[in-house]
């Protein structure tokens, strides 16, 4: 009888396991519970010219602007000519109306969230042009390796010069695209408050040689996270709508 009782409890027991396991979730790591409130922006983040959203170097700054801006959403998409048979980038403006229909349904999902346009080299380029253009409230620019100097020499300087929103610029050090000191002599002229953080070293992929991480005692991921918490601070103190004190702001890591 005690053999039998015995049995039917057992029975009973992996009935109920099997009736209720489903409703017993492992909980998830604290790491990955994310806790939103107004001042989380939306991130719009642009590709550059030679590679697309789905690149190694985008995938990476994507899940780093997230997690550092605690974003409610980084939104990646691809310039139409990046997936047809044209091989060399148009011209930004013509990217502009593509760019501008992504930004306008971004912040038509998050009306009550700050809108952040970010871009990689001529998706910062585009960024710019979108937010000087657009009726959209823009709350800033975040421009990853701007490439302010043409292959022929030239400035390129018009859309930043008619920004009025904050905008931010991460530069390598090395990057031949913008060089610093010319960089510099634009941002005096810009009517929008700025910022700056200089990956020393990096070049327009924020790449930086082996031999200048060992004299750095830096490793390459360091750098970066010190870029992109440089970005977090700067947008934290626009959309929390703290004062800056200085209009331009310089930071060399």
């Amino acid at each position: 009888m005690t053999s039998k009782r015995s049995r039917t409890t057992d029975n009973d027991y992996e009935q109920a396991i099997q009736l209720y396991a489903p409703l017993f979730k492992r909980p998830e790591p604290l790491s990955a519970v994310r806790c939103y409130n107004r001042d989380s922006p939306v991130v719009v983040f642009a590709h550059g010219a030679g590679a697309p959203s789905s690149s190694e170097w985008m995938i990476r700054w994507k899940n780093l602007l997230e997690n550092a801006l605690n974003a409610v959403e980084v939104i990646t998409f691809d310039y139409p000519y990046i997936n047809g048979r044209r091989k060399a980038a148009p011209k930004p403006e013509k990217l502009v109306g593509f760019h501008s229909d992504i930004v306008r349904k971004a912040a038509a999902k998050y009306p009550e969230h700050p809108l952040i346009l970010a871009g990689k080299s001529l998706g910062s380029r585009v960024s710019c042009i979108v937010a000087a253009e657009s009726d959209i409230e823009v709350s800033a620019v975040v421009c990853l390796g701007y490439p302010l100097k043409a292959t022929n020499g030239v400035i390129r300087d018009e859309p930043l010069l008619q920004l009025t929103v904050p905008i931010m610029f991460v530069q390598g050090g090395n990057d031949s695209f913008c060089p610093l000191q010319s960089l510099e002599a634009v941002r005096k002229k810009l009517k929008a408050i700025n910022a700056l953080h200089v990956i020393e070293n990096g070049d327009h992929s924020f790449q930086i040689a082996k031999k200048n991480l060992e004299l750095t005692g830096m490793t390459h991921e360091e750098a970066e996270g010190r870029a992109v918490e440089a970005v977090a601070m700067f947008v934290s103190q626009i959309t929390s709508e703290k004062v800056i004190d200085e209009a331009i702001v310089s930071v060399h890591e």
